[in-house]
């Protein structure tokens, strides 16, 4: 017979978080009576070399001790068996609850008498955890069925696509079931990429003198119409007739706007807003977005600045609504709307936790800077004004627009100022364009006389490329994963180079467009968009105790095997076709070279290998210089910082040289290659034919070398080699 414990000899309560940090913060909280410790994520879950799952019955999945947290979890068991209650306090979704769910039960087997409760909280301040310590509940077992079910999916899509790349494409490669989608929407929008081709136009604008100010115009109408100058002839010939008559001011208007402030940050629209201002990948905001959760010590004091950062509800408190208003009337009374802002609920939002928002409003982003990092304070700034910028008063604005007549044609300009800052007041890092520009003084009737006329070269823009803020958007919007798994299926792709980033633009490598094809080819009901859309939505339903979780896995699994074992039976392996023959010999050992595909790209290697370990980089395209027969192919400069570059294998005979890659099509005008230059802002292709106006950005402006280069610095790189 199994001896009660005697809780009176058992003074503490054992409180269970998921992270050292937050443990450390919590502790500070509750003082004596209490030990607080970390699970470190999961301690209990799917083994990695098996399957582990029952699908030959009812999908149970066969969990284990993970590996190395054995100790985490024994030590755990001791400091229960002596406490007198134990409290798991994991993070308020399906993760958290299923880790509390694990770690209840491996409790109870040790010791069937304990008292488990579950605690949950949005902030880590004082009084939300005295509140939640005061009021326990139990497991959410629908929430861990979701859980579950997640994970049985995502395990059987992963087991059963793996092994089929492995046998048809290469080894060592991997599928899953959300991030293969979102590699489609990345290999998708780079074809859209790679087909389109610019075409150009002109546009025309005018400098008039007003007194001793200028103006700026822009041609707007001609004829009655919109402008459509293809060429820069008939640019000139649109401003010959224009200069034969005078310039007056055909109309003066004033437009007043009221421009709304933004509601407080969900978890994509932090990710979004942070990769546009502040340049940070998904991954990175969400581990500094962590921190400044978990707690941060302002000297002395430690205390969680920013509430849970994993939600999609723009939902607040109203004891944060009273705190921020309060805030408002001592700092910015003119700015304080007669009631609290209330935002809608977002369309599919689980409405689960609160927006994104500091924890206390009197820690302003000056009040902590000294306290945090750099990338926290700027992460923690934008959070900061975007909740108190939320509960303000709407920005009024006045723009002046003037229209001048010239003949046939007619000039627009038009300049806008704040007449009431409202909201504005409260932002820094997230504060708009300048909205201070003047017009000089104009009167309806009054001539201007035209300084200059200005005809500008402009080339249209295709699709843009992914970006961090722009997948994480479209997968929100397509209803594909959920707040918590945004980051990890971006950075998953980078894991596994199937995309790599390039001035914060998301590519897909050689090897990614390669498994997205296969995959798409032969599963295009799994990597659906609408279908993977469908799943997310059951898990919610699972979720709400609206669907059980075996069923609709049942559903799903029965035909997806059968698609499984019909492809594995009947796809052609292109395993070959990744090494083909190319005609050329190794000069280090004289047997042909291969063409193989890496984890970076396509490569050039011996086959020999691994005799002989020579790589070189695939061809790109054919060197345009004439006369000269080598192929441009990408270098790195042997110091520094070893730049990218692209040159002709001929050198030294040949110096062609370019800072841009060849994006795969050819001038129309001269038939030289355009290479393609990637920023911050875009793409675009520019011709290197220094002698054709074709695709320059500027005049002058040619994106070659071709005579007086530093080539002393250059050598053939390797990359993509994986020998």
């Amino acid at each position: 017979m199994k001896k009660k414990r005697d809780t009176n000899t058992n003074p503490y309560t054992l409180l269970v978080v998921e992270s050292p940090a937050k443990a450390k913060t919590i502790e500070k909280y509750l003082g004596k009576g209490y030990k607080v410790e970390a699970s470190k994520g999961h301690l209990i879950d799917l083994p990695k070399s098996r399957l582990a799952v029952d699908i030959e019955g009812s999908f149970e999945p066969d969990y284990i001790v993970v590996r190395g947290k054995a100790p985490i979890l024994k030590a755990l068991q001791e400091k229960a068996n002596a406490s007198s209650k134990v409290l798991l306090a994991s993070d308020n979704d399906r993760e958290g609850e299923a880790i509390a769910y694990h770690i209840r039960d491996a409790l109870l087997k040790k010791n069937p008498d304990l008292e488990i409760g579950r605690i949950v909280f949005n902030e880590i301040t004082p009084q939300a955890i005295r509140e939640a310590v005061e009021h326990p509940r139990s497991i959410d077992i629908h929430k861990v069925e979701a859980q579950k079910a997640r994970r049985v999916l995502d395990r059987l899509v992963g087991y059963h696509l793996s092994p089929l790349l492995w046998k048809k494409v290469k080894n060592g490669l991997s599928a899953g079931r959300v991030q293969s989608v979102a590699l489609r929407l990345i290999c998708e929008r780079e074809r859209e990429v790679e087909s389109f081709v610019p075409e150009e136009y002109w546009t025309i604008a005018a400098r008039a003198v007003v007194g001793r100010s200028s103006l700026d115009l822009e041609l707007v109408s001609y004829k009655g119409e919109k402008p459509q100058i293809k060429t820069e002839e008939e640019a000139g010939k649109i401003i010959a007739l224009l200069r034969e008559h005078p310039c007056r001011v055909k109309s003066l208007k004033e437009t007043s706007r009221q421009v709304r402030p933004k509601p407080p940050f969900t978890t994509s629209q932090l990710q979004q807003v942070a990769a546009n201002r502040l340049g940070f990948s998904s991954q990175k905001t969400m581990q500094i977005a962590q921190r400044l959760y978990e707690g941060v010590d302002l000297g002395g004091t430690r205390i969680g600045l920013i509430t849970y950062m994993r939600t999609d509800s723009t939902r607040v408190a109203e004891s944060a609504l009273s705190m921020v208003r309060n805030y408002i009337q001592t700092h910015h009374p003119e700015a304080l709307p007669d009631a609290p802002v209330r935002y809608a609920r977002g369309k599919g939002a689980q409405d689960a936790h609160e927006a994104i928002r500091p924890t206390v409003v009197d820690y302003t982003p000056d009040h902590v800077k000294q306290h945090l990092s750099r990338d926290e304070w700027r992460l923690y700034s934008i959070i900061w004004e975007r909740f108190v910028a939320s509960q303000m008063k709407p920005m009024v604005t006045k723009t002046v627009t003037v229209e001048c007549e010239v003949g046939e044609g007619v000039l627009r300009a038009s300049a806008t100022q704040v007449v009431e800052p409202g909201f504005l007041s409260v932002l820094s890092v997230l504060k708009p364009k300048d909205t201070s520009k003047k017009l000089p003084p104009l009167e309806e009737g009054q001539e201007l006389t035209i300084e200059e006329w200005i005809p500008s070269q402009h080339f249209t823009t295709g699709p843009s490329r992914y970006t961090d803020a722009t997948i994480v958007k479209a997968l929100e919007e397509l209803g594909i994963g959920r707040p918590s798994t945004y980051a990890p299926t971006i950075q998953v792709l980078f894991n596994r180079y199937y995309v790599v980033r390039k001035e914060r633009q998301i590519v897909p490598t050689e090897l990614g467009k390669v498994v997205n094809d296969i995959l798409v080819q032969s599963f295009p009901d799994i990597l659906d968009v609408d279908f993977t859309a469908r799943m997310e939505a059951q898990l919610d339903e699972i979720e709400e105790g609206k669907v059980e979780w075996v069923s609709m896995i049942r559903e799903f699994f029965g035909p997806f095997r059968e698609k499984v074992d019909h492809v594995m039976e009947h796809l052609e392996s292109i395993k070959g076709t990744l090494e083909e023959e190319t005609g050329e010999t190794c000069e280090k050992c004289g047997r042909p070279m291969v063409k193989k595909l890496g984890r970076f790209g396509y490569f050039l290697a011996c086959s020999g290998f691994p005799e002989c370990r020579n790589a070189r980089p695939l061809p790109l395209a054919d060197c345009p210089m004439p006369g000269c027969d080598g192929k441009i192919v990408e270098r790195r400069g042997r110091r520094g910082r070893r730049r990218v570059f692209y040159g002709c294998t001929r050198y030294p005979e040949c110096s062609f040289t370019s800072p841009y890659p060849p994006s795969g099509t050819s001038c129309p005008m001269c038939g030289w290659p355009l290479m393609e230059k990637t920023s911050k802002e875009g793409s675009v292709k520019l011709c290197v034919n220094p002698s054709c106006s074709y695709l320059h950005e500027r005049e002058g402006e040619v994106p070659v070398v071709i005579d007086g280069s530093d080539t002393s610095e250059l050598e053939i790189s390797t990359v993509g080699s994986e020998e």
